[in-house]
């Protein structure tokens, strides 16, 4: 089930740099494929890297406060997890929407794709990645990473993809792939959420237990 769910994830957090790519695409029509290349393993590395970097400080701050903190983290993972995906998703719908109604918005993105622009647009499009990472504190570490690397390797190909498809056919698509991505997101994070309803029960339980102490 992890897999799917990192699947699920890789291609939803994916569709931002699948736009990017396409506008970049659309800038240079001639690209060579070396470029486009490198578009790609921009966008794959920073998408799997931000993740890892979100799981490393979640751990390290279980490692410090103890068990405790652990286990009342773990109440709260669903929460955490269908809370962050909603937001993600719901904001990379609704900006998507807003983008659409831009003008020359695809050429202002892909203007002067320099090594810095590409570094920039990398960072943007995965900064929200960062947060995913919490959501997989609770896995066992190689899962975690596994999933950190399946959803690097998706973005890598659906980033490579797009720029293809943008020298083709311009960014026609854009905006619905990023549509689309905000609604795999919120989907995955209502499916992580029912998928856990025993944490999220046992958490309420803890709270309510708090309050009739209190």
């Amino acid at each position: 089930m992890w897999i799917v769910t990192a699947l699920g994830l890789g291609v939803g957090l994916a569709m931002d740099a699948c736009a990017v790519s396409m506008a970049n695409g659309l800038q240079e029509p001639k690209m060579k494929s070396k470029k486009a290349m490198l578009i790609a393993f921009f966008f794959g590395f920073f998408q799997m890297g931000m993740p890892i970097l979100g799981y490393l400080a979640v751990t390290a701050l279980s490692s410090a406060l103890g068990e405790t903190f652990t286990t009342i983290f773990g109440y709260f993972v669903p929460w955490i997890a269908l809370g962050l995906l909603l937001f993600l998703g719901i904001k990379m719908i609704v900006e998507s929407i807003k983008e659409s109604k831009k003008e020359n918005k695809e050429e202002e993105n892909a203007k002067s794709l320099t090594l810095k622009t590409l570094f920039i647009q990398a960072i943007a499009t995965s900064i929200d990645a960062l947060s995913v990472g919490i959501i997989f504190a609770e896995q066992e570490p190689y899962i975690s990473y596994i999933s950190f690397g399946i959803i690097g390797i998706l973005t890598f190909i659906i980033s490579l993809v797009a720029v293809y498809v943008g020298k083709k056919f311009g960014t026609i698509f854009s905006n619905k792939a990023a549509i689309a991505g905000g609604i795999i997101l919120i989907g995955i994070g209502f499916e992580i959420f029912f998928s856990n309803w025993n944490d999220v029960v046992a958490g309420i339980q803890a709270i309510f237990s708090l309050i009739a102490i209190k």
